[in-house]
């Protein structure tokens, strides 16, 4: 079955990654483009994880996963070897009603990280529901090729434009004949 696609204001959630290790580091390095409140726990952090941690001061423990550790959390990534592990947390994940991605585990998760594209306040987001993160990895780098890096100053003029002008049907026709102008010098 295919995941629905939905983008999530993460400020309201508190997330916790388990792992140290390189899956771990992505899937931080990725959240950290929509959100800080992330918590870390990991018997070992590589080096890479550790300068993230601190540059962005995250709070982090240096210990094995216990029973409990994720109650306060609305979000768990679990990036760690240990399958066993792994459903059992995504087990305990559904007593606390909170959201659970297994890396590499499709059967333990409720949601997944998509390859996206990040320009500003532009977000494209590409996923093939787990059948070949190669492809979506690729179609992303396709993709990034095409957006123009002027992207992010055209929706900040939109963004202003939204503020300033008054709501209704002429000021919908007139972002949307200013997007679609946009798009249309972009790919000439």
């Amino acid at each position: 079955m295919a995941y629905f696609p939905a983008f999530l204001k993460l400020d309201t959630y508190k997330i916790l990654i388990i792992g140290g290790g390189n899956i771990a580091y992505e899937k931080l390095d990725h959240l950290l483009d929509f959100t800080k409140d992330i918590a870390l726990i990991a018997a070992e952090f590589s080096p890479e994880m550790m300068q993230l941690i601190e540059k962005n001061a995250l709070f982090y423990e240096r210990r094995r996963y216990e029973v409990g550790d994720i109650i306060e959390y609305s979000m768990i990534i679990v990036a760690i070897d240990d399958i066993a592990l792994q459903k059992s947390i995504y087990e305990e994940s559904k007593e606390y009603r909170c959201l659970c991605n297994a890396v590499d585990l499709p059967e333990y998760c409720d949601f997944i990280f998509p390859s996206y594209i990040k320009k500003g306040d532009l977000t494209v987001a590409v996923s093939t529901s787990g059948t070949s993160p190669a492809m979506a990895k690729h179609l992303r780098i396709y993709l990034q090729k095409m957006v123009p890096d002027s992207i992010v100053e055209f929706l900040q003029e939109m963004k202003n434009l939204r503020k300033t002008l008054p709501k209704g049907k002429e000021r919908m026709q007139m972002l949307d004949a200013k997007a679609k102008k946009y798009i249309e010098n972009w790919s000439k």
